[in-house]
């Protein structure tokens, strides 16, 4: 990425939001990013740092047996996409099972830094990739999770995001952070993707819902 132009951060009007930063969706997990664990030492520096007066973070946490899951579906196989609701739906690998070692926080950042951490995945027959609105439900709803609530009543008008995984939850997360009127910050550098070749698709979305893209090292 070319040089990017300074961030400021108003410690007093900024979150850092610590997307799905666990095993599952590093090296060896069942949901694998590409070099998902690189960026642990640079989150956990920065949620270290002091800069921000509000740190959240989300946590995967699915059922047994969950919706989202290839095996819920008989004869179907992880990353064919079904119509669930009227919209997309990815099958993944299961992934996150609630209380299994892959869905546990990674254990090298500082999490008693954040000041919430918002579970998401918990409905057996809703997908969630977003930290602030579940995915489509059967009532064609995106029901939030009241995270947006709780940075607003906290004073928190800029989001910056990080995490796993690029393309999908950190994406999502962002795009409604935008929506809900946040000003939204993605730092590229601090996420890594499912899919590195839908990259410019990413920054083409992210563009196009207002949020700006910049790295780490951009913030003043």
């Amino acid at each position: 990425m070319a040089a990017q132009q300074p961030v400021r951060v108003d410690r007093r009007r900024s979150a850092l939001v610590v997307v799905d930063m666990q095993p599952d969706f590093m090296e060896g997990g069942a949901l694998a990013t590409v070099g998902g664990s690189e960026i642990v030492p640079a989150v956990a520096e920065l949620m270290a740092s002091g800069r921000f007066g509000q740190i959240a973070a989300t946590q995967d946490w699915h059922p047994p047996g969950h919706i989202s899951f290839a095996s819920s579906h008989s004869g179907r196989e992880p990353f064919e996409v079904i119509e669930l609701y009227g919209h997309d739906q990815v099958l993944w690998p299961d992934h996150c099972v609630q209380g299994s070692a892959g869905a546990e926080l990674h254990r090298d950042l500082p999490w008693e830094q954040a000041a919430v951490i918002v579970r998401k995945g918990e409905e057996p027959a809703v997908d969630s990739y977003s930290g602030f609105r579940n995915n489509f439900d059967a009532d064609g709803e995106r029901p939030p999770t009241g995270l947006g609530g709780y940075l607003r009543e906290r004073g928190v008008e800029t989001v910056f995001l990080c995490g796993l995984a690029r393309d999908y939850c950190v994406k999502w997360t962002a795009e409604d952070a935008a929506a809900a009127a946040f000003e939204t910050v993605f730092l590229w550098d601090l996420t890594r993707p499912v899919d590195p070749s839908g990259d410019d698709s990413v920054r083409e979305a992210l563009a196009a819902a207002g949020v700006r893209v910049t790295d780490s090292d951009a913030l003043a």
